[in-house]
């Protein structure tokens, strides 16, 4: 990631912590900022806006489960296509069953 020369460091643990969400669950942008430990909502939604086509961006959206606004339709395919549990609307995810705590496999205990 580090072969943007403008992206900074905090961009880089976003998009660090997003690569690293398994394949059926979610964040919600302010669970990756406080794993992240800086920013908050908005800065992550900004690096995820400037940096984000190269990692699962699917992976990350709104505390409601709505997806990223202007990509619902492939956002819901690939939430469909790796199982992630939606709602009964079937246009958001089911929140309560598919949020990734950021526990990652492997990760020792500080």
């Amino acid at each position: 990631m580090s072969d943007n020369p403008g992206m900074d460091d905090y961009a880089e643990a976003v998009l660090d912590a997003v690569e690293r969400i398994p394949p059926g669950r979610v964040m919600a942008y302010g669970d990756v900022a406080e794993l992240v430990g800086g920013g908050g909502p908005r800065q992550v939604g900004r690096v995820m806006s400037l940096y984000g086509g190269g990692v699962p961006w699917w992976r990350v959206l709104r505390a409601d489960g709505s997806p990223p606004t202007g990509h619902e339709a492939r956002a819901l395919a690939r939430y469909r296509a790796e199982g992630t549990p939606l709602r009964p609307d079937g246009r958001r995810v089911d929140m309560r069953r598919a949020r990734f705590t950021g526990d990652f496999p492997g990760d020792n205990p500080k």
